[in-house]
């Protein structure tokens, strides 16, 4: 048996599988966010401490006793500051957090080849610019960060006694030589900081430690080995076999995802596309990210008084209207790719008496589906080429909204067993290769196709003058959003 564990944003996810990749157990627990001003997001690390060790007690004991090896995944980019005796500083300030604006510029002024070493746009989302916000705002703090760990490293810590990060969530704090998978010194002396502030690297199947005895005792099993894992896409790529060049899967999280696997590194950050080390070896991947996706329903539910989620999705599906005049933009959170602005705003346009819970539900699951759009031709312009896309993530469980995203991608949209799960279940299988000498192609080969949705010509119709004028729409209105922390 192998033990994933997700560090989510908005719980944390245990996974037990077998040797035949098969998810035998899951259990999850819940996680608080924190916005105490407009563009900040944080949470207290200890909360993902205690929401690990609820999530792997509520694993069923015989199968806790017969774990061989444990991978951990995470949410990328959160900045965990711990001081000389690992204690943390001050609250994670996590990957959804915009306050940093002005810092990425500062940091690309302080490093001019920033671009060219780690192949990414400076964002507010990425680690390095957080610590250039806090060394200028929060100074004291600064001085006394001894450790910078991402959030499922310091999960690792608590774990294993160890620092240690894999390379695919490392990629994202800005300062990894993408390329060359090592840590850069020009990009540490940029933000103030040393390798001495960072975590050893591994692949993420590789061993970075054991479990220590007093965890092992506390969790029903032997102090097992617990490998490198990866960064919440990379691992989620890993589950559904999205491993080889061309091969691609859309993520419908609490933020979205389209992944391209490939095997070189192909940087387009003009464009806010993402280049990342895979989880895997000599591997990886481009990536474009909207920082609200599936959240994007669960505000409309709440917006509308509807019950939940799934209920405003089969309200808009019992209606089955694509030619309505709402349209929404997505941007709760502001946005990355491709507009790379911290700043924007939700909208819901085109309001009429007419509009119900249904029809906001429908603009809501089509703009989120514009904005994937929008993410498909950076990835395109930038040379990536797509093969098949695996959808994963809660998203995935909703065959009317794989309907319009298959529309509005113009592509088909595989649903294998199993991608719902999400990076827990890779992350078991990274735990899994860490310690045999099985093929990688074979322990992460695609789990079983259940379902292909084709786009409908009379579909794809419906939403090209919508998809237009969402564009429209945002061009608008960049220039009215508010600014900073207003």
């Amino acid at each position: 048996m192998f033990l994933g564990i997700d560090i989510g944003t908005s719980s944390v996810k245990a996974v037990i599988t077998n040797a035949a990749g098969d998810v035998i157990e899951q259990a999850t627990a819940p996680l608080p966010i924190s916005r105490p001003r407009p563009l900040w997001s944080e949470q207290n690390p200890a909360d993902w401490w205690a929401a690990t060790n609820k999530a792997v007690m509520e694993l069923s004991s015989d199968r806790r006793k017969a774990v061989e090896a444990i991978g951990l995944s995470g949410q990328m980019h959160g900045a965990t500051l711990l001081d000389a005796e690992d204690k943390p500083l001050r609250p994670a300030i996590l990957w959804n957090d915009g306050r940093s604006a002005a810092e990425c510029a500062e940091l690309e002024a302080a490093e001019p080849k920033s671009r060219e070493i780690t192949g990414n746009l400076a964002m507010p989302g990425f680690t390095a610019p957080k610590l250039v916000w806090v060394r200028k705002h929060e100074p004291e703090i600064f001085k006394k960060t001894a450790k910078v760990l991402l959030p499922k490293d310091y999960v690792r810590l608590l774990m294993t006694g160890i620092y240690a990060s894999d390379m695919s969530d490392s990629a994202g704090t800005l300062w990894l030589d993408v390329g060359a998978r090592k840590w850069s010194p020009e990009m540490l002396a940029a933000t103030g900081l040393d390798e001495s502030h960072m975590p050893e690297l591994f692949e993420g199947s590789e061993v970075t430690g054991s479990l220590k005895s007093s965890v092992a005792k506390d969790w029903g099993m032997d102090a097992v080995p617990v490998a490198g894992g990866g960064g919440d896409n990379a691992a989620g790529a890993v589950g559904v076999g999205v491993t080889a060049p061309g091969q691609a899967f859309l993520s419908l999280g609490t933020s979205g995802v389209l992944f391209l696997a490939g095997e070189s590194f192909l940087p387009n950050p003009e464009r806010a596309v993402h280049a990342f080390c895979h989880a895997l070896p000599n591997a990886w991947h481009q990536m474009t990210v909207m920082l609200s996706a599936a959240s994007c329903v669960d505000w409309a539910a709440r917006m509308t008084g509807t019950h939940d989620a799934g209920e405003i999705i089969a309200k808009a599906a019992a209606k089955d209207r694509l030619d309505g005049p709402e349209i929404f933009l997505p941007y709760l959170s502001g946005e990355r790719t491709p507009h790379n602005d911290p700043y924007a705003r939700g909208v819901l346009f085109g309001l009429n008496h007419d509009t119900d819970p249904a029809t906001v539900g429908q603009a809501v699951m089509e703009g989120v589906a514009f904005a994937f759009r929008d993410g498909l031709d950076a990835l395109v312009e930038g040379g990536g080429r797509l093969n098949e896309v695996t959808v994963i993530g809660g998203g995935a469980r909703s065959a009317y909204w794989g309907r319009i995203l298959s529309a509005a991608l113009e592509t088909p949209l595989v649903y294998r067993r199993d991608a719902e799960v999400g990076p827990a279940y890779g992350a078991a299988k990274l735990a899994q290769l860490s310690i045999s000498d099985a093929d990688p192609a074979t322990v992460c080969a695609p789990p079983p196709v259940r379902e292909t949705i084709e786009p409908k010509q009379a579909d794809i119709d419906a939403l090209a003058a919508k998809r237009e004028r969402f564009g429209t729409l945002y061009k608008n209105l960049k220039s009215v959003f508010p600014q900073g922390d207003q």
